[in-house]
């Protein structure tokens, strides 16, 4: 029988590196079943304690999955099958609206503040042991969030926020803890809480965000963190209303202990206000980064959170990359300084045309939403054969398995890519590709 798992190696790093590899190439599937530690053992000579500690490796991995005497299986969604690779290759000529990158037009350029930022480094070079913050981003940072109703708490910088999100959970968690996430949601998201070794607990999302009997199912059945996106929510498009907010707020209220994580994903591309829910809990951080308002490449996000939280990311990152560049920094407080976005005038070019493609989806019959940010999200009964239709009419979209788990299939297309004369066209395309097949005639 252990002929037909391609595991083998001597030590435990060696056991586990080769199921990783097994299921990364397809070798072995998500959902199958390994063999028992001491079969696989006594296959490959060694010590049944030698698998144990493999198989306690994968398993904080988020690799494999144990269920008592009903063995240890691959997950189901493994941390090592990244949905990033759910995506469809673009061939030349079709339009690529899945990749859910910001419009570049609408970012500003960033010569000038890393000219200045880099001019300050040489006049005064940050050396080791400085502080791992500039002080005017700092004060900036705090400022923002003082306006938008945030608790006072201390700042840090992250490469971003799934970064930041990593690393908050990782100092609040141990593996095999669960963490309730938004479905569907942020694909990176969804592969990282289970490569953390965690286990994820699905929450559904409507228009004005999570849904508060979710979130409160989730709490109940013991999960100890929660995941919620503000506004611009990947890939619905939800932003978090206040009546939403207060009924959120009266469920977490009665969980005090639970970690809140709050991605406000929409700063600096949305108009619509921020209605945190920061300082219900005991626990918590809000998350923003520059990522779709200023471009993805500069890799920085600021939060503040409670003292303890932040304490220990900051303790974190010291042992590690130690600090996000200053320049970097340095160039994010002079693009701020200067209004180099107009979050109004963003939110106003994504919402000009994330409208019009709703309003001509409706026109064809089609249902659709996106309230805020970038995207938007088209239910359908079948994502493979939607998506192939159009790709084959010149559109690449992104298909809903990178963002779901228990929710039903769709599809996201990325305004940011459109022009106002491509809204009939991709309407008219999407409409297409959900009719019917046409049944054969025989005879």
């Amino acid at each position: 029988m252990l002929g037909e798992y391609p595991i083998e190696g001597r030590r435990a790093a060696e056991i586990a590196a080769s199921v990783e590899r097994a299921v990364g190439d397809g070798g072995l599937e998500p959902g199958q079943l390994l063999p028992p530690m001491r079969e696989l053992a006594t296959h490959l000579g060694v010590n049944p304690n030698t698998v144990a500690a493999a198989y306690r490796t994968l398993r904080e991995r988020g690799v494999i999955e144990t269920a008592g005497r009903r063995g240890s299986r691959v997950r189901s969604k493994p941390a090592t099958t990244a949905r990033e690779l759910m995506r469809v290759d673009v061939p030349p000529g079709v339009r690529d609206v899945a990749k859910g990158n910001p419009d570049t037009a609408l970012l500003p350029a960033l010569t000038a503040a890393f000219t200045a930022a880099a001019e300050r480094s040489d006049a005064q070079p940050v050396l080791y042991g400085e502080s791992a913050i500039d002080p005017e981003l700092e004060r900036a940072a705090r400022a923002a969030f003082d306006a938008d109703g945030i608790p006072a708490g201390p700042v840090a910088v992250t490469s971003g926020s799934l970064d930041a999100i990593e690393r908050v959970l990782a100092v609040h968690l141990k593996p095999g803890d669960a963490v309730a996430v938004e479905d569907p949601g942020w694909g990176s998201l969804l592969d990282l809480v289970p490569a953390l070794g965690l286990r994820i607990v699905p929450v559904g999302v409507d228009d004005e965000g999570p849904l508060p009997a979710d979130v409160e199912r989730a709490l109940e059945a013991g999960a100890r963190a929660v995941v919620v996106t503000d506004r611009a929510q990947n890939p619905l498009g939800a932003a978090v209303t206040a009546a939403r907010a207060r009924a959120l707020r009266d469920v977490l209220a009665v969980h005090r202990d639970v970690l809140l994580i709050e991605d406000d994903h929409g700063h600096g591309i949305v108009d619509l206000p921020l209605r945190p829910l920061a300082g219900v809990t005991r626990s918590w951080a809000l998350i923003r980064s520059t990522a779709k308002a200023y471009g993805p490449d500069l890799r920085l996000a600021v939060l503040t959170g409670d003292p303890v939280t932040v304490d220990r990311l900051l303790g974190r990152q010291r042992l590690g990359p130690g600090w996000v560049s200053r320049i970097v920094q340095g160039a994010v407080v002079r693009l701020w300084a200067d209004g180099a976005v107009d979050a109004r005038v963003v939110a106003a070019s994504y919402g000009r045309r994330r409208d019009a493609l709703i309003a001509a989806l409706a026109e064809r019959g089609v249902p659709a939403q996106g309230r805020s940010g970038m995207n938007v999200w088209v239910p359908v009964p079948d994502e493979t054969g939607v998506v192939a239709r159009l790709l084959h009419a010149g559109w690449a979209v992104a298909p809903g398995a990178r963002f779901r788990l228990e929710s039903p299939p769709g599809v996201r297309i990325t305004v940011a890519a459109l022009s106002d004369e491509d809204i009939v066209p991709v309407a008219d395309a999407v409409a297409a590709a959900l009719e019917p097949a046409p049944g054969r005639r025989y005879g």
